[in-house]
């Protein structure tokens, strides 16, 4: 892994082609139904007098159980794919799809149930309430499902358990590291049990080693069987998945299979014996082997 993956550009893909495509003698992975599909989706928005085409006829599926990157540069449309995907917001044109369904004309109190059930957000900015505990933002989206306080509770203990957490219920975020605060978004996205982890620039704000924790711990959910999609501009990123899209100038490029897939359990043990002693009380309590055990 890069020193710096940050800096690492979109098109590196192209130049790595023993990483991005899949050998003609290689086997084929199996690839499970759809969960997500995007048929046709274009996406025009109006600024003034200005068209603005961010998606021209995309089609992209999600394929249940695999670990997916969409990998751009800013102004890609990878963005606005993410958030129609997710069902944030809807095509100006097209098709989406979720399980076969069609959710193109669903209101918007249908299509937020929808996307509470199926569906876990991670963003890059974490979006915690800065002055509740742990457990409390956990527990937001089922408030929002009508789940009862005592079954709330349960829930939220057992998914900050799920990524090392388990002692750090009634921290704010303020009291928690960078990666810890991701790790509890982390959390939150996993309490409805959905079928799909989105993960928008999920290590963006994190120092290095709490950026490979954070991508153990998506590799280690998907390995549970939980697909997860991963929308990045960092190539080092998008070697963790199992398949990438590129998506530029609102349509996708290239779509590969990964070969020699980044293994963030192994980088991880690379990283603490590479700075064994290094800055240890900064990373206090943070990822390793005890605390993720729920995740192997």
């Amino acid at each position: 892994m890069p020193s710096n993956p940050a800096h690492a550009e979109p098109s590196a893909l192209v130049g790595q082609a023993a990483h991005a495509e899949q050998p003609a003698d290689a086997a084929p992975q199996p690839i499970g139904r759809p969960v997500i599909e995007a048929r046709g989706v274009s996406k025009t928005y109006h600024l003034d007098e200005i068209e603005v085409h961010a998606l021209r006829g995309v089609d992209v599926a999600v394929h249940e159980g695999e670990m997916l990157a969409i990998i751009g540069p800013s102004g890609s449309g990878k963005s606005t794919l993410m958030h129609i995907i997710g069902l944030l917001d809807r095509p100006s044109t097209g098709i989406v799809a979720v399980e076969g369904e069609d959710v193109s004309a669903m209101l918007p109190n249908e299509l937020a149930a929808v996307r509470n059930k199926r569906i876990g957000f991670v963003f890059q900015a974490f979006n915690l309430l800065a002055r509740t505990t742990a457990q409390a933002n956990v527990e937001l989206p089922l408030i929002y499902a009508g789940v009862s306080a005592a079954e709330r509770a349960k829930r939220a203990q057992e998914a900050l358990a799920r990524v090392g957490l388990g002692e750090r219920l009634r921290h704010m975020p303020n009291q928690l590291s960078g990666g810890q605060q991701q790790r509890v978004a982390i959390a939150r996205a996993l309490v409805t049990n959905p079928s799909m982890v989105l993960a928008d620039e999920p290590t963006g704000n994190l120092d290095s080693r709490s950026g490979i924790e954070v991508m153990a711990i998506l590799q280690g959910l998907n390995e549970q069987g939980i697909t997860v999609v991963l929308v990045t501009h960092d190539t080092s990123i998008a070697q963790h998945a199992q398949r990438v899209i590129e998506i530029r100038d609102g349509g996708v490029v290239a779509n590969r299979i990964v070969v020699d897939r980044t293994d963030a359990q192994a980088r991880l043990a690379e990283y603490l014996h590479e700075h064994a002693g290094d800055n240890a009380g900064d990373h206090a309590g943070d990822y390793t082997d005890d605390h993720m055990g729920g995740l192997q």
